[in-house]
């Protein structure tokens, strides 16, 4: 095999990956939005006119940005990332790590900012993260992170705000 045809077999199978994800959540509840209720809640047309299309496609669709596109994976300053659906404090700088993963990654949020739920998609089982406060999809945790607490909490940038810390 030639590596242009080795090219184009690795291309047609992650797009055949990406459909099989989708097809996954098509007539599925999404996520913490089928059993929860949340302080911040909008209409779908609400969400889509305070939100960028890669915003919503994430907070309110459970999608996924693509990895090392973010520009708050390089953000080192000190500071908060809060909810780019509602603004709600969620995790600080001082807890922000470099996982290797092409995602915004913390080994712990900020004391009740987040909700969790268990995700079947993708044929495994995985904990989802989402706001508690407006159910905004927001990554996943894993507990392949540094310690104190062993977790990493992969977090889309694009779900995210930075608010720098005022000296």
């Amino acid at each position: 095999m030639i590596r242009r045809d080795f090219l184009w077999s690795g291309a047609a199978a992650v797009a055949l990956l990406a459909g099989t994800a989708a097809a996954l959540r098509i007539g599925r509840p999404q996520g913490a939005h089928a059993t929860e209720t949340f302080e911040v809640t909008k209409t779908e047309a609400e969400w889509r006119a305070v939100l960028s299309d890669a915003a919503f496609n994430v907070l309110r669709k459970e999608g996924t940005e693509y990895p090392g596109t973010s520009p708050l994976l390089n953000e080192h300053r000190k500071g908060i990332f809060a909810c780019a659906g509602c603004d709600l404090p969620l995790y600080s700088s001082e807890t922000k790590f470099d996982s290797g993963t092409g995602w915004p990654s913390f080994w712990q949020e900020i004391p009740n900012a987040v909700g969790m739920t268990v995700d079947r998609s993708l044929g495994m089982t995985r904990t989802e993260v989402h706001c508690r406060r407006c159910g905004g999809h927001l990554g996943h945790v894993f507990d392949d992170g540094p310690p104190p607490t062993g977790l990493r909490h992969c977090i889309n940038g694009v779900a995210l705000t930075f608010k720098p810390a005022t000296a």
